[in-house]
C-alpha cells in the first residue's frame, strides 16, 4: 500500500520516498507519495522524480492493485532501481487548479440541489451532469449564488465516519455514478462552513482548497442538454 501524503496535505509539493516496486507497463510504486491517483473525476497529478544519476517527468497518477498507487512516466524511460531514494515533486499549478475547481463543484451541488450523475475536474474547468428534467433557471442568478458562497470564503474541512453511518445516512452520497470506496471500515467526507454555516457535507477522496475565497471568481460556461433527464453544466475559472 502506498502512503497517500495528499490526503492529509494537499498543499505539499515535495517529499522524499523509497521505490517498492515497478509495475509490468512501466510505472513506479513508492512507499508514499505526494501525487494524487486519479479517480472520483479528478485526473491524476503530474510532475517529476529525481534520483541520483536520472530523472523522469510523470504524466499522471493511477491506482493499482492492493491500495497502491502507480506513477506513470510521460514516457518510457530508465527508471529509478527498486529500493531508491527519490525526490517527488508536484506540478503544482496544474493540482492547485484541480483543487480550486474541485471545491467549487462541490459548491455547484449546493446551488443546484439536484442528484449528481457524471463530472471531471480540470485545472481551469469542471463540470458536473445533474439528473434534472426541466431547464434551470437563468444561467446568470446561478452564476450569482455560486459566486456568493465563495467570496463568504467558507473553510474546507475534512473529517471521518464508518461505513455504517454512512449507510444510515444515504443522502451524504449526491453522485449516482460513482460510489465512495469502501473496504477500510471508514469514509472520507469534505465539509464547506463550519456549525451554522456549514453548506456542504459529501463523501470525496479528492484535493481541497482550505477556505472557499481561495476558489476565486467563477463563470457558469455553459448549459447543455445530454439527455431527456441530463443536463451538464461548465464551470470555469474567471
Amino acid at each position: 500500500m502506498t502512503e497517500p501524503l495528499f490526503l492529509d496535505d494537499p498543499y505539499r509539493t515535495s517529499a522524499a520516498a523509497r521505490v517498492v516496486a515497478h509495475t509490468e507497463e512501466g510505472g513506479v510504486i513508492l512507499n508514499r507519495t505526494i501525487f494524487y491517483a486519479r479517480g472520483g473525476g479528478q485526473p491524476g497529478d503530474s510532475g517529476t522524480l529525481d534520483w541520483d544519476g536520472g530523472r523522469i517527468p510523470i504524466a499522471t497518477a493511477v491506482k493499482g492493485a492492493e491500495g497502491a498507487i502507480v506513477l506513470v512516466p510521460a514516457e518510457p524511460s530508465a527508471l529509478p532501481p527498486v529500493g531508491a531514494t527519490v525526490d517527488q515533486r508536484l506540478d503544482w499549478d496544474r493540482r492547485h487548479g484541480h483543487m480550486r475547481i474541485h471545491t467549487a463543484l462541490h459548491l455547484l451541488s449546493v446551488v443546484i440541489p439536484l442528484a449528481v450523475t457524471g463530472g471531471a475536474v480540470g485545472a481551469d474547468k469542471g463540470r458536473l451532469d445533474f439528473n434534472m428534467p426541466d431547464p434551470p433557471e437563468d444561467k446568470q442568478i446561478l452564476e450569482g449564488r455560486l459566486n456568493a458562497l465563495v467570496t463568504r470564503d467558507l473553510p474546507v474541512s475534512v473529517e471521518w465516519i464508518t461505513e455504517a453511518e454512512l449507510d444510515a445516512n444515504p443522502t451524504l452520497v449526491k453522485t449516482l455514478s460513482v460510489q465512495p470506496p469502501r473496504g477500510s471500515g471508514r469514509i472520507r467526507l469534505v465539509r464547506i462552513g463550519e456549525g451554522r454555516d456549514s453548506v456542504d457535507l459529501q463523501p470525496c477522496g479528492g484535493t481541497h482548497v482550505k477556505r472557499t475565497g481561495e476558489i476565486g471568481k467563477l463563470v457558469i460556461a455553459k448549459i447543455e442538454n445530454k439527455g431527456k433527464q441530463n443536463r451538464r453544466v461548465t464551470i470555469e475559472l474567471a
